[in-house]
């Protein structure tokens, strides 16, 4: 469903959300080394989400990375949109171009079933957003370094 780029877009969307407070700017060496992430790949997934807003990334010796907007204010289907963008609820589960065309008229064998589910994700990640996320991570005990 979502890429792996996209899980460590959310993973390390988190982070940063969790750690600000205390540390202010976090590195990307340190980011890289918390979630386990390869750190050229981490700097291209974080350059995207600057570049779409969702964080700020400040270079030299003390730069680093922060939420570029309260906690609160960054949605789940942000981190996706900018990231793996938004055809995955739009197209056919199957690739079918029939359906994705027409789906009145040409629907696919699974269109009413998993257009419930896809509603429904869309929903979710439109509602979902950081701050509820870390509440939650707070509350459970859990950590973001999977």
């Amino acid at each position: 469903m979502l890429s792996n780029t996209c899980k460590y877009g959310i993973r390390s969307v988190l982070y940063i959300a969790l750690n600000q407070e205390e540390k202010g700017k976090i590195g990307i060496k340190k980011i890289s080394e918390e979630l386990k992430i390869p750190t050229p790949f981490l700097g291209k997934i974080l350059q995207l989400l600057a570049k779409k807003k969702i964080l700020k990334s400040t270079k030299g010796p003390h730069g680093g990375f922060t939420l570029s907007k309260k906690p609160e204010e960054i949605f789940l289907i942000e981190i996706i949109e900018a990231i793996d963008g938004l055809d995955f609820f739009n197209t056919c589960l199957i690739g079918l171009n029939s359906c994705t065309q027409n789906p009145d008229i040409s629907p696919c064998p699974l269109h009413e079933r998993y257009g419930k589910i896809r509603d429904q994700l869309f929903l979710l990640f439109k509602s979902e957003n950081i701050a509820q996320l870390i509440d939650e991570i707070k509350t459970s005990g859990g950590t973001i370094n999977l």
